[in-house]
């Protein structure tokens, strides 16, 4: 961790002006899918650090709290450095969403001894990129992190872990958060950005049975990403739509 944040300081902050550590009240930008952001990573985080080190011995309580709080406490150094920056600053919204998606792993896996609900991922290309590639993101790479008009967080909750059955133990519903048609942090005139929320069925990888060690290292891995298959869509302006794969 502090390899990472001071590489990323190295990185990325060096080349803006520093300033005395301040807040900054961004909560309104994006349509909050940064803050979807914020909690889909700090959950995944966590879920890798829980998995390290119950892997290497550690007790399940301690794999809990040290493990599972990597990402709270990875993205607060993050912060930090924010709130350092004279372009940023130190976010309180940005740190509730930490917060909470480091809650919902550590909490499930205090009550249940598994995650019930994930916390995954899904971005894909959008039209609205090539419009401000500076601020969206010109190749792949860069538009999957930063164009938030492709990226949808997701809450995936498993049926058969909650009782019912009568489906395969792989089977998950999910239920996705979007937005859509946004230029800028914070809407414009003209702007007719929409939220966005998805429901589709999803598949919990890591209920798939493997004898191969490394196969399940993957479908862990893998397990943060939303698999694509078909489901709905409700906007906020009103419209409905129903698509043959949703991702």
């Amino acid at each position: 961790m502090v390899g990472s944040l001071t590489l990323l300081n190295e990185a990325w902050y060096t080349q803006y002006d520093r300033s005395p550590f301040h807040t900054f009240d961004d909560a309104g930008e994006w349509a909050q899918m940064d803050k979807a952001g914020h909690f889909f990573s700090a959950y995944t985080l966590g879920r890798w650090g829980h998995r390290a080190l119950a892997r290497c011995g550690s007790s399940e309580r301690r794999s809990i709290l040290l493990g599972g709080s990597l990402g709270l406490v990875f993205l607060s150094g993050v912060e930090v450095l924010d709130g350092t920056s004279s372009g940023w600053g130190f976010s309180w919204s940005d740190m509730a969403a930490n917060t909470l998606g480091a809650g919902l792993f550590m909490g499930q896996q205090a009550l249940w001894r598994e995650q019930r609900i994930t916390a995954k991922f899904s971005a894909r290309t959008t039209p609205f990129a090539s419009q401000r590639p500076d601020l969206l993101g010109e190749g792949l790479g860069e538009r999957i992190l930063k164009d938030y008009n492709g990226q949808t967080i997701w809450l995936s909750a498993n049926i058969n872990a909650f009782g019912d059955t009568r489906f395969p133990d792989w089977l998950n519903v999910a239920m996705g958060y979007g937005a859509e048609d946004m230029l800028s942090a914070f809407p414009a005139d003209g702007d007719e950005r929409a939220r966005q929320i998805y429901i589709a069925p999803d598949v919990d990888l890591t209920r798939i049975k493997s004898g191969s060690k490394l196969m399940r290292t993957v479908l862990f891995v893998l397990n943060g990403i939303k698999v694509p298959l078909p489901g709905m869509e409700v906007r906020s302006n009103g419209r409905v739509l129903f698509h043959g794969v949703v991702f």
